[in-house]
């Protein structure tokens, strides 16, 4: 009796370490063209995520320090997203003399985060590896069976299960402009990845938010 009770909480407790660490599906959608990004006016999510030397980084604070232009993209190993991100670089100077900051986030680990050229105290990289924040944006969608493979095998994207099934997820690629008080004035998500915003509309965008009273 007593080893069959070893036995079963053993069974018990790797359950419960699985579930801690597993990314829980609340929020996918089955095609990126059926997402529902969070809308102009609604109050982003305040979570918690990780940066590149796994410490935790409460958006709240974030959002209260400064206007926040938020990028969701889809990991390093993304061409399209790279190419992106090196374009906010080119423009973070002005995002800074309008009062704002830049804060991207992607499913990619602190420790793939890490890698990055990226360094400043303006422009920060946080991990979504569990796709938390992704799901609560309205932006994750399940990759096709074909997709994920291709990702895998041909560039070597580990993507997390989701609820411990084979199926993983990304983000829709998008950009949200958030005020201090928390609320959305701006937003962009496009389901075609390789249309990223314009750096002149984020620029437009962020030079209205901050100016609101």
């Amino acid at each position: 009796m007593r080893s069959i009770l070893i036995a079963l909480t053993l069974t018990v407790t790797q359950l419960l370490s699985f579930s801690a660490s597993a990314a829980q599906a609340t929020n996918i959608s089955e095609h990126p063209e059926q997402v529902a990004p969070l809308l102009p006016g609604l109050t982003a999510p305040t979570l918690t995520l990780q940066d590149n030397n796994a410490k935790a980084v409460d958006l709240a604070k974030l959002y209260q320090d400064k206007t926040t232009v938020l990028v969701v993209y889809r990991g390093g190993w993304c061409p399209y997203c790279s190419r992106q991100l090196a374009g906010l670089q080119k423009i973070e100077k002005q995002i800074v003399e309008l009062g704002a900051q830049i804060v991207a986030v992607s499913p990619d680990s602190p420790q793939a985060l890490s890698k990055s050229n990226i360094s400043s105290p303006n422009y920060r990289l946080l991990s979504d590896d569990q796709l938390a924040l992704t799901q609560a944006l309205g932006l994750a969608y399940y990759l096709d069976d074909k997709t994920a493979k291709a990702y895998r095998d041909r560039m070597g994207v580990q993507f997390v299960d989701l609820d411990g099934k084979s199926r993983v997820a990304l983000p829709v690629p998008a950009v949200f402009v958030i005020d201090k008080a928390g609320l959305v004035q701006f937003q962009y998500a496009n389901p075609n990845y390789k249309v990223r915003l314009e750096e002149s509309v984020l620029l437009a965008a962020v030079r209205a938010a901050s100016n609101l009273k």
